[in-house]
């Protein structure tokens, strides 16, 4: 399954000028522009270049937070790769949290060392969960270093493996 999803991410790579936004392993993802933990507004089209995981979660989830143990590892593992569409790995936590004050406990509590977390507080009715079409957390999406989905909802070990597959 990952070798046809590499494919379709390199095909869709030679014709980047047709690719469709969406939501599907082969769409540009859709921009999410939001304010960070700390206030400032980041864009995921500033990633671009990077491979990163959009991950759609909250601190009130708990099948989130046993995730997010697999998120760091990921992260700390790859975080300074090469990979064939860029150089090094990140995560955009999309944070379906209605307060600030628990979204940024779970940050700490879980070693979340990344500094690209964003959210509107508006819980379910996120914005962003919504033009991702997210009906369940934890949720996620495998961005390549040219902004197109490569594989969705990863976890535990696949998504080092999907990781260990876009390397150079």
């Amino acid at each position: 399954m990952m070798g046809l999803l590499l494919f379709i991410s390199l095909v869709v790579q030679s014709n980047a000028g047709n690719v469709q936004t969406g939501t599907e392993v082969g769409n540009k993802a859709p921009e999410i522009v939001e304010q960070t933990v700390k206030g400032n507004q980041l864009k995921l089209s500033s990633l671009q270049g990077k491979v990163v995981l959009i991950d759609f979660w909250a601190a009130w989830c708990p099948p989130c937070r046993r995730e997010n143990p697999h998120v760091v590892a990921a992260w700390e593992k790859y975080k300074d790769k090469s990979f064939k569409t860029g150089e090094g790995f990140t995560v955009l936590g999309v944070s379906l949290d209605n307060s600030k004050t628990d979204w940024q406990k779970a940050i700490k509590d879980d070693g979340l060392a990344w500094d690209t977390h964003v959210s509107d507080l508006k819980g379910w009715n996120s914005k962003h969960a919504s033009v991702y079409g997210v009906r369940s957390i934890p949720t996620n999406f495998l961005v390549d270093g040219n902004g197109i989905i490569v594989a969705k909802d990863l976890r535990g070990a696949d998504l080092e493996q999907a990781l260990s597959k876009l390397l150079k």
